[in-house]
């Protein structure tokens, strides 16, 4: 018997750093058993250099990755999404399109590492807090017995993973 694969779309404004690097994360930790997705509300043009940058230096495959407006993902002929995370306030506030399917819906807030200032240093710093947030939350999910759990309780677990409190997670930029 084949193993369900899920369609997860992580949603933020720009969609230029914190639901790429989600998208990425998901696509590394989940294969076989998630694909991942993101878009935002107010697309920007490009992802964000310094997502990139983070990314790249973690071995990830940059090459696809590019800001779209979640119009994509509620247009017919879309995937169909089993999960939907918002990952920053601003999208989390906004009403959202109606995704075919009713997928379960979370939010899991990061600060926007591109809203961060200072030195060169400080920004990193910012993109590999937001990195590991995002590592340490998709890590949990993707172990989540989703076969064998009904939908109330992987409701409260959805909500319960966007409420962590942050721990080192293993893989994450120094």
């Amino acid at each position: 018997m084949s193993q369900k694969s899920y369609n997860v779309l992580f949603l933020c404004t720009a969609n230029s750093a914190r639901s790429l690097i989600a998208e990425s994360i998901i696509n590394r930790v989940g294969p076989g058993k998630f694909r991942g997705y993101s878009a935002g509300s107010h697309p920007a043009a490009a992802p964000n250099p310094n997502a990139v940058e983070l990314l790249r230096h973690l071995n990830y495959n940059t090459d696809q990755l590019r800001s779209k407006d979640w119009g994509e993902f509620a247009a017919p002929g879309a995937p169909e999404m089993d999960f939907v995370f918002t990952v920053c306030d601003n999208a989390a506030n906004e009403i959202c399109p109606i995704w075919p399917g009713q997928p379960m819906t979370a939010h899991w807030g990061v600060p926007d590492p591109a809203a961060v200032t200072g030195t060169p240093a400080e920004r990193s710093l910012a993109f590999a807090d937001a990195y590991r947030m995002l590592y340490n939350r998709i890590s949990i999910f993707v172990n989540l017995p989703l076969n064998t759990i009904d939908r109330f309780a992987l409701q409260k677990r959805l909500d319960e993973i966007g409420q962590q409190i942050e721990a080192p997670a293993e893989g994450s930029p120094a």
